[in-house]
């Protein structure tokens, strides 16, 4: 067998042991949205899930995400926005309050749902998610100026709660649009 057709045979079996990805991604979750109100990943069900992990002080990433987001849901029909719930999950339990959040989220999108919690809800769901998270300490020393890496992108769950793609940060708000469409109706 010629070293490329080993390594093809390689690449096959790994693919093949790993499993599918999207049986991975999501689960059960409880945290607090951007009301204060305990909230469940049941209390989605029923609906096209968008989310997004980040932070109200990200100062790039999270913005960008979001106003994508905003200007995706304003292209959908009524009817098409009744089916999709756009949740924004905080990465940043020391700062992101629901009160924080509520104020977050308002400027960019009625419909987006803040949530926050714990930082062992929040643990739990960023690994339910997959998602990578890391503080990074301020290089002036001051403890509350640090920033948070995270997986940027967001996440579509299906109306019964099962992961279904993950929409790239750099799409457009319409190449967000085209992705959901395929699957509302």
């Amino acid at each position: 067998m010629t070293q490329r057709w080993l390594s093809i045979l390689i690449a096959i079996l790994m693919l093949m042991a790993s499993g599918p990805a999207s049986a991975e991604i999501g689960g059960r979750y409880i945290m607090r949205d951007h009301l204060g109100n305990v909230v469940y990943d049941k209390d989605f069900e029923g609906k096209f899930q968008l989310i997004t992990f980040g932070y109200t002080f990200c100062p790039d990433i999270c913005p960008t995400q979001l106003q994508t987001t905003a200007d995706a849901l304003a292209l959908l029909t009524p009817e098409q926005l009744a089916q999709v719930v756009p949740i924004f999950v905080s990465v940043d339990p020391e700062r992101d309050t629901p009160s924080v959040l509520r104020d977050y989220v308002a400027t960019f999108h009625p419909a987006i749902i803040g949530l926050s919690g714990t930082p062992q809800l929040t643990d739990r769901i960023i690994g339910l998610y997959k998602v990578k998270v890391a503080k990074v300490p301020s290089s002036t020393g001051d403890p509350d100026m640090y920033t948070m890496d995270h997986t940027a992108g967001a996440f579509l769950m299906g109306p019964d709660g099962k992961y279904i793609a993950k929409i790239p940060h750099a799409s457009t708000p319409e190449q967000m649009v085209e992705r959901l469409r395929t699957f509302i109706k």
